[in-house]
């Protein structure tokens, strides 16, 4: 979790207190808080100290509490700021992965120039429709999530539309372990590798592989996307960073091309995808 990130929930569970102190009809305590919440004493506390997110209707039932309702919109909109930067998995997919999948489509409509890397998996908009839908059910398994892959895969797809329109430039990263990973049965994972040595001739596509034997100038980490040189969305396990800093930015694109340093394109990189084909290719 970033410094900003924790300083910015820390700073709500101030105004929380505040309000408990403050509230209608006299100070409360946390006990009394949490009798008038239906809440377990543990969970006022972890609010207060910045040790647990607030959901939305957190917020409301605690305005609502403290007997100053009006509140819940300054209260909402601190939620919103800090986690339009850090948006943790379990509240984005709580409604499924096609909700992401379109929030994701928006943003990158907007771009005309696109860097990737990706570590451990075919990046999303070089994927055919069978290896995402493993990849979103991976997923699900890991998070519990409501199981909507069909719907998931059609809006990760149609975003590959974006490759087609003339003006855009996908500069794409990807490790060779990415390449070996048998995150899907075999027949599926050689279907995915043809469609990336196709995409090595696309006009709108620069697609480098990092081989394993390739020497490294920073280490292999996770995978981020950087838009226009604007914004980075970057993923971890429990979030997804949208960071739109100028100094982040700067950071990631240092990362991605020190990374690219490392990448053969073209008909080496090619050669190296046509080498894992062989390996993976049912017999």
């Amino acid at each position: 979790m970033s410094t900003d990130f924790q300083q910015a929930r820390a700073a709500l569970g101030v105004r929380l207190r505040e309000l408990r102190f403050s509230a209608v009809g006299g100070r409360l305590t946390g006990t009394q808080m949490a009798e008038r919440l239906g809440w377990p004493h543990s969970k006022v506390y972890k609010l207060e100290n910045g040790r647990q997110t607030a959901t939305a209707e957190d917020l409301r039932a605690w305005a609502e509490a403290v007997g100053r309702p009006a509140t819940y919109e300054e209260l909402h909109a601190r939620l919103r700021g800090f986690e339009s930067q850090i948006r943790s998995w379990r509240r984005q997919l709580a409604a499924g992965h096609r909700p992401v999948q379109d929030n994701w489509n928006i943003a990158v409509e907007q771009a005309r120039v696109i860097h990737a890397w990706e570590e451990a998996v075919v990046p999303g908009m070089l994927q055919t429709a069978d290896y995402a839908r493993h990849i979103f059910l991976r997923y699900a398994d890991l998070y519990g999530t409501a199981r909507d892959t069909d719907e998931a895969v059609r809006a990760r797809i149609r975003r590959q539309e974006w490759l087609y329109q003339g003006g855009r430039r996908l500069h794409a990263l990807v490790w060779e372990a990415a390449l070996h990973a048998r995150v899907c049965p075999p027949s599926v994972l050689a279907c995915q590798l043809d469609r990336l040595i196709g995409a090595v001739g696309m006009d709108t596509v620069r697609l480098g592989v990092v081989p394993l034997a390739s020497p490294l100038k920073i280490p292999a980490a996770n995978g981020f996307w950087i838009l226009d040189e604007r914004l980075v969305i970057a993923e971890d396990w429990h979030s997804e960073s949208w960071l739109d800093d100028g100094n982040s930015v700067s950071t990631y694109l240092k990362v991605w091309r020190s990374l690219a340093q490392s990448a053969v394109f073209g008909v080496d990189a090619q050669t190296v995808i046509s080498r894992v084909l062989c390996s993976v290719r049912p017999r």
